[in-house]
């Protein structure tokens, strides 16, 4: 999918100064590195991690296996989800990334995001989508995030990050056909 447009995601309307585009610019390297630092959940190699995706989706295009919804406000990035295949599934996908610039947190943005990516996978064949987050203390309110928008908590394997930051996997049907 290219372009953008001003999207309507089940009864998740975005603001409607809100674009969405589908395909990264180069520009979007540097400002996915901003946003996802400003955001302060994320370590320097995280934060170097969400840059290489775009610069790989850039590179490779569909081939790359990573797939965006950028939202845009003012011109500006106010949001982003990254999302794939998973290699060696026939319809899993993970959701690699939402973040949202901290002046546009708690407004519906990143749900409104991750309905997109649901809505996306769904077009492509996926029946369920998988996300993994950690289970340090800070990342309470991403956890009840995912949990709110009816994802379960399938894993916690503990000390996976480093010790005392384990990895908490959830997952969400997003096809009911069988």
């Amino acid at each position: 999918m290219s372009g953008s447009r001003t999207p309507t995601v089940g009864v998740h309307a975005f603001p409607k100064d809100v674009r969405l585009r589908y395909t990264p610019r180069a520009s979007d390297v540097e400002s996915v590195r901003t946003l996802v630092t400003e955001t302060g959940f994320f370590r320097p190699d995280e934060i170097s991690i969400a840059a290489e995706l775009v610069e790989e989706c850039l590179k490779s295009g569909d081939e790359s296996g990573y797939h965006f919804v950028m939202a845009q406000k003012e011109g500006n990035l106010a949001g982003y989800g990254c999302f794939g295949p998973i290699p060696c599934t026939l319809t899993s996908y993970d959701i690699y990334w939402i973040a949202v610039a901290p002046k546009f947190q708690g407004k519906g943005l990143g749900k409104c995001i991750l309905r997109e990516m649901e809505r996306l996978i769904r077009e492509k064949g996926g029946m369920r989508v998988y996300v993994e987050t950690s289970t340090q203390q800070g990342y309470a309110s991403t956890r009840m995030f995912y949990e709110r928008c009816g994802y379960r908590c399938e894993a916690v394997l503990d000390d996976f990050y480093e010790p005392g930051d384990g990895k908490a996997i959830y997952s969400c049907r997003v096809n009911n056909q069988s």
